[in-house]
């Protein structure tokens, strides 16, 4: 057993070496790849053609005018807008004067072709001036006489005002300061500042479930928690029974060491658990909270709170319950407002809660319907009405509550038709579920930041294939709306960029709606037959295939610049914006969901495109991503020919806890012996699938990878060498999950060229020699 351990390594090394020295050789294929062509269209080259051009604006307080700047013509140039009137101006109308202004006050100088202002500041809601502060000096701009003056400091609006912090902040003292909180090693102690004495709380803090902050022999600023009004209260994080994991650091200054953390994994006994400790200083009452229902729950404090009351939810370790509840914080009361069931599961990535006034009212987003709405209750949890509507709409996050006009701002995906449905929205609807309007128009992703006074808005949307369009939007006439500005491309065009193309096709069922990004290169013979990569990311918590405008985006344009067919698709499964049942679609099978449509999608857009080579197949990953590459790879071996998987998580049972659990699905059980409540998964992993590979495939992974260990791909690297497999294995010392650098990428570019491009056959199997 010892020497088969000894020849299994022995033959890793000498594969590494060999790949490693293959990377030394110039392949008659790389002669095809144009690489200055590759280059130039990166997104690190062309990124420098819209250098200035991207669009920053800010609102004018006490006015309805807003000021950006955006290089025209080769220069830097400032604008004035103003929403109510539409009129726009340029504020800087002679930058050579304003630098030599500049130069006189500060000693400093200015590009007046390319001036960076920061900390503009047009002050009272006066349009007519604005003041900036360098080198020591106070300086004003008048925009009618174009002349920088310097000037006195003015004294800041915000001094002398109480700013109040929302996040409730730890203090050590009671609001008299009759009462400190204390803290020494793990546990809790009150002093009574009248008499001195001081009287030990807690005895239960430990290692990993501390009451204090340091395991110190401190006796002041050390609690953990906060005084709300005359009670005290905090949250512990129990992990003590989180099992530990590591790695080695190599790249150590001298001897390289081992990082040992605790991660728990699905299906642990170990994770974190929560209590939440209160304690009333008049009666020298101290307690934990009642606050259990669900085993291994997970509890969220609402830290936008009073000093009477408190919020928090509770989750079931499944995520297919949730409940809001209240803490009455003068008597330590604990109720459950509301309790929603959510099956499979709820949607992590949308869900969430506003509370009006206070918690008189409670805004509650909920997938009841199959797709995620708002809805109003009043403060005992008693439901008033359904806020947002739309057959197809999915209500995302909530940008603004007016409680004057009893009405809200939220973005919304799906709700228009004939739109891409992962486009951003944005909507005002009445509190009371009336008057729902789209306010940003335009067929593309949006963003949308309000006025002071919430009259007004400024709208930038755009596409993968329409650069950025600023509009600004009335909103409470939304009809009333006009573009300010749009990005100018000419620069580049002129260095050969071309948008790419959006595409949707049908899922494998023959009925979901499936959208993409083709990128084709810039050089482009639909008479020619091109290699086609797909580059994928399963989600299911975030859809990662780009919505609004960038140039080479993951790199996809310059890899389709070597020749390459390259797109990126959404398949079921990978996304939180599309309702519940897209969103689950991978339960319970989180391996092997999202294979079907990826394939699908290919063979799709090969009927109506007849210059994809479907003999010629590649696909690659990151994350997430490359769980998917090897498990496409190796589930369709005759479809996929070459696959590159980085920091994949190829075995989801070693990956986070909540990641596994929550998509693919937990079993509950009742021990027996103990009655307590157990949690058992067992998640599909790729090694299972290692004697499937017919491709080439190159894993890559960092050594110190605390997201996805580095375990995940050794397991796999250890899969094919059991199963007599020839592969590629590249180990990034030094990196952890973010592996991108142009190492990294150039990597994923030479290994399609040499395999894809110009492929040789080889022997897949190296034991047996076929």
């Amino acid at each position: 057993m010892a020497n088969k351990r000894i020849r299994c390594v022995v033959f890793s090394v000498m594969f590494l070496c060999g790949w490693a020295a293959g990377w030394a050789q110039i392949r008659t294929g790389h002669m095809g790849v144009d690489w200055d062509r590759v280059e130039r269209l990166s997104g690190d080259s062309l990124s420098k053609c819209l250098d200035g051009h991207y669009f920053y604006p800010t609102w004018i307080e006490g006015t309805s005018s807003f000021h950006y700047a955006v290089k025209r013509n080769g220069r830097k140039r400032f604008y004035l807008v103003d929403a109510a009137s539409g009129k726009s101006r340029e504020f800087i109308r002679d930058a050579h004067r304003f630098v030599r202004d500049y130069a006189g006050i500060t000693g400093d100088t200015l590009n007046p072709e390319d001036m960076t202002i920061y900390g503009l500041e047009f002050r009272d809601g006066d349009t007519r001036r604005f003041e900036i502060n360098r080198k020591g000096k106070t300086m004003v701009y008048d925009i009618g006489s174009e002349r920088l003056r310097e000037s006195r400091p003015k004294k800041d609006r915000k001094e002398g005002k109480q700013i109040v912090d929302r996040f409730r902040k730890r203090n050590v003292h009671n609001p008299d300061s009759t009462f400190s909180m204390l803290g020494c090693g793990y546990d809790l102690y009150v002093r009574d500042n009248r008499s001195g004495k001081v009287t030990r709380l807690t005895d239960d803090g430990k290692e990993g479930a501390s009451h204090t902050y340091r395991n110190t022999a401190d006796t002041i600023e050390n609690s953990s928690g906060a005084w709300y009004g005359n009670r005290f209260m905090q949250v512990i994080y129990d992990n003590s029974s989180i099992k530990e994991m590591g790695f080695i650091e190599s790249l150590t200054d001298g001897r390289p060491k081992v990082n040992v953390f605790k991660m728990p994994m699905p299906g642990d006994e170990g994770v974190r658990r929560f209590r939440i400790y209160w304690f009333n200083p008049e009666t020298c009452e101290g307690r934990y909270l009642p606050i259990d229902k669900y085993p291994d729950q997970l509890v969220e404090m609402n830290f936008f709170t009073s000093d009477s009351i408190a919020f928090f939810t509770r989750r079931s370790r499944k995520a297919d319950n949730i409940d809001l509840c209240r803490i009455n914080i003068k008597d330590g009361t604990v109720t459950e407002l509301i309790s929603e069931e959510c099956k499979p599961h709820m949607n992590l990535s949308l869900f969430g809660y506003r509370l009006i006034a206070g918690g008189k009212e409670i805004l509650w987003w909920s997938e009841r319907t199959g797709r995620g709405n708002y809805y109003l209750y009043d403060s005992d949890g008693n439901i008033k009405n359904r806020v947002t509507s739309g057959d197809n709409l999915v209500a995302g996050g909530i940008m603004k509550i007016d409680t004057s006009d009893r009405s809200m701002i939220f973005a919304g995906y799906g709700n228009e038709a004939g739109i891409n449905p992962y486009y951003t929205y944005y909507y005002k609807v009445n509190l009371d579920g009336s008057g729902q309007r789209l306010l940003t128009p335009g067929d593309g992703t949006h963003s949308l930041e309000i006025s002071k006074d919430g009259k007004w808005g400024i709208d930038r949307y755009s596409r993968m294939d329409l650069p950025t369009v600023m509009q600004v939007v009335d909103i409470d006439n939304p009809e009333k709306t006009f573009v300010v500005d749009s990005m100018d491309v000419s620069g580049l065009r002129a260095a050969g960029w071309k948008a790419p193309e959006l595409f949707s096709v049908k899922a494998a069922d023959g009925v979901t709606d499936l959208y993409g990004i083709m990128y084709l290169p810039s050089d482009f013979d639909p008479k020619k037959k091109y290699p086609v990569i797909t580059n994928v990311y399963p989600g299911p918590q975030d859809d990662q295939v780009t919505r609004g405008f960038a140039v080479d985006d993951n790199g996809n344009q310059s890899l389709a610049e070597m020749g390459f067919v390259v797109i990126n698709a959404s398949s079921r499964g990978s996304s939180p914006l599309r309702g519940r049942d897209f969103y689950t679609y991978g339960y319970g099978n989180l391996r092997d969901y999202p294979l079907a449509d990826d394939k699908h999608t290919i063979e799709e857009l090969a009927k109506s495109h007849s210059f994809i080579d479907l003999n010629r197949v590649g696909i690659y990953g990151h994350s997430g991503g490359a769980f998917q590459t090897a498990a496409a790879m190796m589930t369709y071996p005759d479809f996929y020919k070459v696959g590159v998987a980085a920091s994949g998580n190829h075995d989801n049972n070693i990956y986070i806890q909540w990641w596994g659990e929550v998509f693919h699905g937990l079993d509950e059980v009742t021990d027996s012996v103990t009655g307590r409540t157990k949690f058992r998964t067992s998640i599909p992993t790729n090694m299972e699938l290692a004697p499937n590979l017919k491709g080439r495939l190159l894993l890559i992974t960092g050594d110190v990878d605390k997201n996805v260990p580095p375990s995940c791909t050794y397991r796999l690297a250890d899969a094919l060498i059991r199963a007599g497999k020839r592969f590629d294995m590249f180990v990034l010392p030094g990196k952890d999950h973010g592996v991108q650098c142009s190492y990294y990428q150039n990597m994923i570019r030479y290994y399609f060229a040499d395999n894809l491009l110009d492929p040789t056959v080889s022997h897949i199997n190296i034991i047996n020699h076929k």
